[in-house]
């Protein structure tokens, strides 16, 4: 099995469309790795995170552990935590994504779905960035080495 077969890396991506009930398809492979049901919740760049249980908990107690004393700690654990919904995909894999997380992302219709590490991401079309959006790639790079990324 091939190192990406073994771990929980979520990589790809696909299109894909919401229906008029506000369900859209999580691709096979990423459901494989999620379990039965995991949670959705408010992203960043209003994305939605999609998480599998077990990873949600880990990210939620981590979470806990940030000072209610601070401002910019409760309102980030809040906007996790109060945007998070349980979710079970169907037989045809569809979850529902319902009303406040649909606002939030501004999905009209078309949205992308994409791994990303260690959780996935759904997007509308309109907001997600394609490849030739990142800009310089390379002076990305450059600049996150800071952070101990060689490439």
């Amino acid at each position: 099995m091939s190192f990406f077969g073994e771990c929980m890396l979520y990589l790809g991506r696909y299109n894909n469309s919401i229906d008029a009930k506000g369900r859209v398809v999580i691709p096979a492979k990423f459901r494989d790795k999620l379990g039965e049901s995991f949670v959705v919740c408010g992203g960043f760049d209003h994305s939605l995170f999609v998480y599998s249980m077990e990873d949600f908990e880990d990210f939620s107690s981590k979470l806990m552990e940030l000072p209610r004393s601070d401002e910019k700690a409760r309102l980030f654990r809040q906007f996790f935590l109060t945007t998070a919904t349980e979710v079970e995909p169907d037989k045809q894999g569809r979850i529902l994504l319902g009303e406040d997380l649909i606002r939030f992302a501004g999905i009209k219709k078309d949205v992308v779905v994409v791994g990303n590490g260690e959780h996935i991401e759904i997007w509308s079309k309109e907001r997600f960035r394609d490849a030739e959006s990142f800009g310089d790639i390379d002076e990305l790079a450059g600049a996150l080495a800071e952070y101990g990324l060689r490439i």
